[in-house]
């Protein structure tokens, strides 16, 4: 069964000037959940993923992760806690193979001192490769791993940056919006990959998604946001029968 409070947000608030675009959210995630985050357009769903992994410095409030406080931690050292995310602009870097996008996601991981560094470790670096070859090939790939990500297809790189996320051995995984742009086929595969991330990485996983037939499939457990607040959360069929969602996404009538 799974734990209780790997992540535990309280009362977030974010505030740009006079826009308030958190406003006292807050949720629990347990180890091994799946959970959706869902809600319109400017409901606060990437705002609260930003307060998270360190882009944001929330207004008021706390986050934490595995016991300790996540406020005031750059990016890299929120990744180096053990939470990654992919993005829904997808940052990868273009001209690179997609084996070399995915060996930046293990740089954390190498050894970093000098001595190290000038005997450049053949045995370590084969570790590091050995790691990104088992995600290459757990999500099929192959065909492209010496291919430089510009000329992939734009659902094979969705796959490259959730391969990189994976790369950093995470223990929360963040996907913003991660079905993004994708054709039916596409998001039936993406779909399978991240459930069984769970099972092969021992991963906990967050998702922000509009897509709402994917988001239940995958999430266990759903947190609706709604002009920055907390609407409802509850399974995903709780979620959907709720008349606040169904006035957020359909309107009142």
């Amino acid at each position: 069964m799974a734990g209780e409070g790997l992540l535990e947000v309280r009362d977030l608030t974010l505030r740009f000037g006079g826009i308030t675009a958190l406003g006292g959210v807050g949720l629990t995630i347990a180890e091994g959940e799946t959970v959706g985050v869902i809600g319109p357009n400017g409901s606060g769903k990437t705002s609260l993923f930003n307060c998270v992994t360190g882009l944001y410095r929330p207004t008021s409030g706390s986050i934490r992760f595995r016991g300790e406080s996540l406020l005031g931690l750059s990016p890299d050292r929120v990744t180096a806690r053990g939470v990654a995310r992919t993005f829904q602009n997808l940052r990868l870097f273009l001209n690179m193979t997609v084996l070399d996008n995915l060996m930046l996601g293990r740089h954390l991981h190498f050894r970093r001192s000098l001595w190290a560094a000038a005997l450049r470790l053949r045995g370590e670096e084969v570790r590091h490769r050995e790691r990104c070859e088992e995600i290459i090939e757990f999500l099929d790939l192959e065909a492209w791993r010496d291919a430089r990500v510009a000329s992939c297809a734009y659902g094979v790189q969705k796959r490259i940056e959730l391969g990189r996320a994976l790369a950093t051995e995470p223990k929360l995984l963040l996907l913003d919006e991660p079905v993004s742009g994708l054709t039916a086929e596409e998001k039936d595969e993406v779909s399978y990959w991240i459930h069984e991330v769970r099972g092969r990485f021992g991963v906990t996983v967050l998702l922000v998604e509009h897509d709402l037939r994917v988001a239940s499939r995958l999430a266990s457990r759903m947190v609706v946001l709604d002009h920055g607040e907390k609407l409802t959360e509850g399974t995903p069929e709780e979620v959907q029968r709720h008349p606040g969602v169904i006035r957020a996404y359909l309107g009142d009538q």
